[in-house]
C-alpha cells in the first residue's frame, strides 16, 4: 500500500501561480508512476498530468498543456505540479495518484491522496 500526502493548494487570482506537492510513502517501488487528477463541483474527476518513474516521460491534458508542469524527485518519492497562468476554470480539488503509468493515466490507480483545494478567483 502506498500513502500519498498532498500540499500546496490555496486561493490565487487569475493569472497567478501555485505549486502542488505530493509525497509517497509505504510500498513505493521503481515502477511507481505518479500523477494528478482534479474534480470541480458537479463535474467528474479529470486527468491533469502524469509522470513515469524511470525515464520521466510526462503527459498532460490539453486543458493544462503549456501552463502546468509536472516533475518529480525520485529519491524523495515526491511529485510536483507547477501551475502557471491559472484560470477560474482550474478551480477544483486536486488529487495525487500513484501506480503503474497506464493505471495512473486512466484514473484506475490503486493509491490516491486526500486532495487539496485550488481556488482561482477572477
Amino acid at each position: 500500500q502506498v500513502q500519498l500526502v498532498e500540499s500546496g493548494g490555496g486561493l490565487v487570482q487569475a493569472g497567478g501561480s501555485l505549486r502542488l506537492s505530493c509525497t509517497a510513502s509505504g510500498r513505493t517501488g521503481d515502477n511507481l508512476a505518479m500523477g494528478w487528477f482534479r474534480q470541480a463541483p458537479g463535474k467528474e474527476r479529470e486527468f491533469v498530468a502524469a509522470i513515469s518513474w524511470t525515464i520521466g516521460y510526462t503527459y498532460y491534458s490539453d486543458s493544462v498543456k503549456g501552463r502546468f508542469t509536472i516533475s518529480r524527485l525520485n529519491d524523495k518519492n515526491t511529485v510536483y505540479l507547477q501551475m502557471n497562468n491559472l484560470k477560474p476554470e482550474d478551480t477544483a480539488v486536486y488529487y495525487c495518484t500513484a501506480d503503474r503509468i497506464v493505471l495512473v493515466r486512466s484514473g484506475k490507480a490503486g493509491s490516491w491522496g486526500q486532495g487539496t483545494q485550488v481556488t482561482v478567483s477572477s
